[in-house]
């Protein structure tokens, strides 16, 4: 009777050890954390997760679609302001500059313009979605997009066509959307779900938190050459341009090929002398107070341009020593004078459409649009088309030497 119950007890010891082993093996634990926390379901992360609230959404930046990956160890540096490799703005601290409230001239603009002023000294936001690793390794072509949150289709023919991130002779293209939060308030927290979902499928989208409004498109732009700086050491040429384009990335290389390093490449449709619109209707009326010049500085049309890597980063410098000004591409050329860089005139880019006429048909012809870099403004169903019209077997009495 006694060796029975020896029995008996070996089996149930050896049976509640293998359970354990099994268990273990499974869950991938050390044997001591096995009898440690079982009122958790499932380990904490090795490190907190860095959240924004935005009214009543919650969204976790970069990881609320995505398990979180272990990284790979850093190698220890000295840190310097140059060397700074993450996102450093991690708080939204801004309150209105009342100065202005005491200021008559300030008294009598438009609310849009008073509204900039009193916070045109918020500068950077912190980031919501972050692609760090789009700028790993040797990058030959960034190809750069400003977006709004609401225009999905957009991206996604963007995607399709010449937004694809591919690889050409060894050279790598890789695609970025620049995006804020939405504007409607009722609307910000649907929106950024889909956002979120977006981002999860194809992994192209940094947005920060500020909303998208057209006075806010300099934030943008001050907030991408900041984002170069800090995690792209190694990128050759950057494309940017907005999301109603149409681009050609094989006449963008072959233009590049001949182009060497240290030439600070800025090319694109490039204006002159253009004098600061007064009309107040207009969409891009700037009064005297904002801008008391009779002249801009040469800039590129915001629709397209071609720059250098290293150039992208010496703007970001240049840009912190101005104040922020309501129309992006003017700013930019203000951040190209005082580098002392002439931005190049290119007739390859047509960022106020292949000719000034809006109803000429010109503008629909797939064999000018085989010969140029940029052309703008065609929305998602006309970018489709045109793009197969000019990849099919389009037979033109000539091809325009634009390159």
């Amino acid at each position: 009777m006694f060796q029975w119950k020896k029995t008996i007890y070996k089996t149930v010891c050896l049976s509640f050890l293998l359970i354990i082993t099994v268990t273990v093996l499974q869950r991938g634990m050390a044997p001591n954390q096995f009898m440690q926390g079982q009122q958790q379901k499932e380990l904490p992360p090795s490190e907190p997760l860095k959240s924004q609230k935005r009214d009543n959404a919650f969204s976790i930046s970069n990881s609320f679609w995505k398990t979180k990956k272990e990284k790979a160890p850093v190698k220890e540096e000295s840190v310097t302001a140059k060397q700074t490799k993450s996102w450093d703005v991690t708080t939204t601290n801004c309150s209105a500059n009342q100065n202005f409230s005491k200021v008559d001239w300030f008294k009598g603009l438009e609310p849009n313009f008073q509204q900039f002023l009193l916070y045109r000294h918020c500068r950077y936001f912190p980031m919501l979605i972050n692609h760090p690793e789009k700028c790993s390794g040797d990058v030959y072509l960034l190809i750069v997009v400003k977006s709004i949150i609401t225009q999905h289709d957009r991206r996604e023919a963007i995607r399709r066509t010449w937004g694809q991130e591919k690889d050409v002779e060894g050279k790598r293209i890789r695609t970025l959307f620049l995006l804020g939060t939405a504007s409607k308030e009722e609307e910000r927290a649907n929106h950024q779900k889909l956002l979120d979902y977006e981002n999860h499928i194809y992994g192209d989208i940094l947005q920060w938190d500020f909303l998208d409004s057209f006075f806010n498109l300099t934030l943008k732009e001050v907030h991408f050459l900041k984002w170069v700086d800090i995690y792209c050491d190694n990128v050759r040429f950057i494309f940017k341009g907005d999301d109603d384009v149409f681009v050609s990335p094989s006449n963008i290389l072959e233009f590049l090929e001949d182009k060497k390093e240290g030439e600070d490449l800025f090319v694109g449709d490039v204006l002159h002398r253009a004098r600061p619109i007064r009309k107040k209707e207009n969409k891009y009326y700037i009064p005297s107070a904002l801008y008391n010049k009779n002249i801009y500085p040469p800039y590129a049309g915001g629709g397209g341009f071609i720059m250098d890597g290293a150039l992208a980063k010496r703007l970001h410098k240049a840009s912190e020593t101005l104040e922020l000004y309501p129309i992006d591409d003017v700013f930019l050329g203000m951040c190209l004078e005082v580098l002392k860089v002439s931005p190049v005139g290119h007739e390859g880019f047509k960022t106020f459409g292949i000719v000034k006429n809006k109803n000429s048909k010109m503008n629909k012809e797939p064999c000018f649009y085989r010969s140029m870099l940029v052309v703008h403004k065609l929305l998602p169903p006309e970018l489709l088309q045109m793009w197969d019209l000019v990849h099919s077997n389009l037979t033109c009495s000539r091809k325009l030497n634009v390159l």
